[in-house]
């Protein structure tokens, strides 16, 4: 079980954000959705932004376009998570390079293939 931290959760089941924090959770695995405007998602709470997460993160998966994600590089790197996650969309050469020099690897891919297909 790794505890999974979800930057871009969404309540809405038509969005991939939503469909990986279900995935995740049937995995069981320990899922932190972070949005500064929800409360909770199915009796989960939602922290409010990346400052708040407190304790290890294993894995950082990206739901946000770069014009959201490059302004909180810091906060990312400051949460030191052992792997970030670029879904489809998220990535963004800047924050890629702010985590090569804060030595946290990361790769582009979908957390729902990696799921499905047993990779994650």
């Amino acid at each position: 079980m790794q505890r999974v931290v979800i930057l871009g959760a969404s309540s809405k089941p038509d969005r991939y954000a939503y469909r990986a924090f279900r995935m995740l959770r049937e995995h069981g695995h320990e899922v932190i959705p972070v949005h500064p405007a929800l409360i909770e998602i199915e009796g989960v709470a939602v922290v409010i932004d990346l400052d708040s997460v407190a304790g290890p993160v294993e894995t950082l998966t990206l739901y946000v376009s770069p014009a959201i994600s490059e302004p909180l590089t810091d906060a990312i790197v400051a949460l030191r998570p052992g792997r970030v996650i670029f879904n489809p969309g998220t990535e963004s050469a800047m924050l890629q390079s702010a985590l090569d020099e804060a030595g946290i690897p990361y790769g582009e891919a979908c957390t729902l293939v990696m799921l499905g297909t047993g990779v994650f």
